[in-house]
């Protein structure tokens, strides 16, 4: 592999000044810690990545240069894992690529392979990579809902931050699992788009942050999916019903929570965290093949975007300015020499 020249988005951050570039790189040039080396086709654009690549938080844990990129799909070319072959497609999303160590904006990267599992029959390295962690992450969610005892007969779940990735793919998942979806969102010109995907009405964001706050309002939700956080999340919480839940993954308006315990101990709520970062294969494994039964792959690609390498660094501005609805996953495929 010595004499390849890979291409990759590379992270440099010297004597105080970032800088962030598609590069060629030699096989050599990859970390050694990974134990499989995989030929990557498609990776994708998340909310952590965007601001490692803009450097607007301080995201990446190891060392500069850095390859940015919480996901990706390929297939295995070499393996010193007995668990993963030559030729074998497998997925990576978040665990520890993209942040401790090089991840998957790269046409080749060698992972350590407690980060990998293989693909479902079924699932392309493409589709894998529009779902990526957001419907990971969605998934965990819906799950996590479900067993909380959340049923659809209980009454409508709100998503915040609905025409991002996480909110799209829960109003969809949502949706499948037989839930009226209240889609809570800035953009109302993206309405169409919410409804379909599964939403039931949109509520208007800027609207709903206008009304008094209160520690235990009146009861609106029998649950939510949270990607917001901050004050959002405040509101959200005062109004749960009874014995219903927040699934809470992500923190876009904010990540300090002021709130009271009387949604807790008067209405017997449950606050769930996601973290599709820790969950063991096992799960993962669920996940996925839940998401590939659940979601067609017309719905799939109804939300999805392709970029390449080099258009990362612009989606990832335009992404944290909120300009971005659905899915921008990253094609490698035209990037291979």
């Amino acid at each position: 592999m010595s004499d390849q020249i890979l291409r990759a988005l590379l992270l440099r951050n010297e004597r105080g000044g970032f800088s962030a570039s598609v590069e060629n790189l030699d096989f050599d040039d990859l970390p050694q810690a990974g134990d499989v080396l995989v030929q990557i086709s498609f990776s994708c654009l998340n909310y952590k990545d965007a601001l490692a690549v803009t450097d607007e938080s301080p995201i990446v844990r190891g060392d500069y240069p850095f390859v940015p990129g919480i996901d990706l799909a390929g297939t295995v070319i070499e393996s010193d894992d007995p668990l993963f072959h030559e030729g074998d497609i497998v997925i990576s999303t978040g665990g520890g690529i993209g942040e401790k160590c090089w991840g998957g904006l790269s046409t080749a990267q060698r992972i350590p392979s407690k980060y990998l599992v293989k693909a479902p029959i079924g699932l392309s390295t493409r589709h894998a990579m529009i779902f990526g962690t957001a419907g990971v992450t969605a998934m965990l969610s819906v799950m996590d809902l479900e067993n909380a005892g959340v049923k659809p007969e209980h009454g409508e779940v709100l998503v915040t931050g609905a025409t991002g990735g996480v909110g799209s793919f829960s109003i969809m998942l949502l949706q499948k699992a037989g839930f009226d979806v209240v889609a809570c969102t800035g953009k109302p010109e993206a309405a169409e788009y919410l409804k379909r995907l599964g939403a039931t009405r949109i509520l208007n964001r800027r609207e709903y942050e206008l009304e008094k706050l209160r520690p235990l309002d009146k009861s609106r939700w029998t649950a939510a999916v949270d990607t917001v956080g901050g004050t959002l999340l405040a509101r959200v919480i005062s109004q749960i019903n009874t014995h219903g839940a927040v699934a809470v993954c992500g923190l876009a308006g904010g990540s300090e929570l002021n709130t009271t315990v009387f949604p807790f101990i008067l209405r017997g709520i449950n606050l769930l965290g996601i973290d599709s970062n820790t969950c063991s294969v096992p799960i993962r494994e669920k996940v996925w093949a839940r998401m590939l039964e659940d979601i067609s792959v017309p719905e799939l690609e109804a939300m999805a975007t392709e970029i390449t390498l080099d258009d990362v660094v612009d989606v990832s501005r335009q992404f944290l300015a909120g300009k971005i609805t659905g899915r921008y996953y990253v094609s490698l495929v035209d990037s291979q020499n």
